[in-house]
């Protein structure tokens, strides 16, 4: 590998590195002043939420929209919330809707 490579991969590990602990540094210091748990800033809380819409909304629209893969993914969907519902675990429901979703794009493939 020649040293480009090797500084590119330094740099991204060094980034993703300060990502994770920069946010952790600055909320320990934080917790650890005198308000305490009241220290939690508001938009901390509707973060994680956020960040779960933004990657189901990513994860619904379909690579190649083509109808096939319209329906693969409205019926991968639909599993996955009837498992959920009726089960209301987390690894089922995904295992489910992954197992529809490849089905159907698998049996299309297969039949043309």
């Amino acid at each position: 590998m020649n040293s480009a490579l090797w500084i590119a991969v330094f740099a991204s590990a060094f980034g993703t590195l300060l990502i994770r602990v920069v946010p952790f540094l600055w909320m320990q210091r934080r917790l650890n002043s005198a308000a305490g748990l009241n220290a939690m800033p508001q938009w901390l809380t509707v973060l994680g939420p956020l960040m779960i819409a933004a990657v189901l909304g990513v994860s619904i629209v379909p690579v190649n929209p083509h109808a096939v893969s319209w329906v693969a993914t409205f019926l991968g969907l639909c599993v996955t919330l009837a498992v959920w519902w009726r089960l209301r675990s987390l690894g089922w429901p995904v295992a489910a809707g992954v197992l529809t979703f490849g089905t159907v794009q698998v049996g299309v493939l297969l039949g043309s």
